[in-house]
């Protein structure tokens, strides 16, 4: 199936979890993953991983299935996912449940998180629980990324993510809009320390 179409689908089932109708650009997807050097003791884990945009362009860093997680809650996109991806390794799960599924996976240590899910639109209960396990692994030395619409940059709920970071990882990195994405975006880069 067309990934425009199976994003738009996704989309119109779930709009509280797919933030956008449609899928990261290449440019978006590119800047995401800049810098980043995964293996079995330094994983990525990207959460709501959707159709896989910006995992097109991580399985080409990623050196075996030891050292990528991909956690998506949508079955379908999940069974798309692997076989698109047999090489990768997908989990049907809630980001609320990050720890728990990074400890069933036995996976080695989280070295960077991709984040694609879309806190504008998530309940603030919900993104308070996700940033709380996020929270888990940036304590161990993690490096977080996210993406922000330049549209919806000063919601109150894009704010409260940036302010969640800054309060205990500083200010982030942010990068030029990307204006080759629908809609343009900026990625937002936060390091332990």
């Amino acid at each position: 199936m067309n990934e425009n179409i199976q994003f738009l689908q996704a989309f119109l089932k779930n709009p509280g979890t797919v933030g956008s109708i449609t899928p990261s650009s290449p440019e978006l997807a590119n800047k995401m993953i800049a810098g980043l050097r995964p293996g079995p003791d330094n994983i990525v884990i990207e959460l709501g991983v959707g159709t896989g945009a910006i995992t097109k362009y991580l399985q080409h860093i990623v050196p075996d299935e030891r050292s990528y997680l991909g956690i998506e809650i949508d079955r379908h996109l999940v069974r798309s996912l692997r076989k698109k991806y047999s090489d990768l390794t997908f989990v049907r799960g809630n980001a609320t449940d990050l720890a728990d599924i990074h400890n069933r996976s036995g996976m080695g240590n989280v070295g960077a998180i991709i984040c694609c899910l879309p806190f504008v639109s998530l309940p603030n209960k919900l993104g308070e629980k996700i940033l709380q396990e996020i929270d888990k692994y940036m304590q161990q030395g993690c490096t977080f990324r996210t993406f922000q619409y330049a549209h919806g940059f000063y919601f109150p709920s894009a704010v409260r993510l940036r302010e969640f970071m800054r309060r205990r990882y500083g200010k982030a990195q942010r990068s030029p809009m990307i204006v080759k994405n629908v809609p343009p975006a900026y990625t937002l880069t936060w390091s332990a320390n």
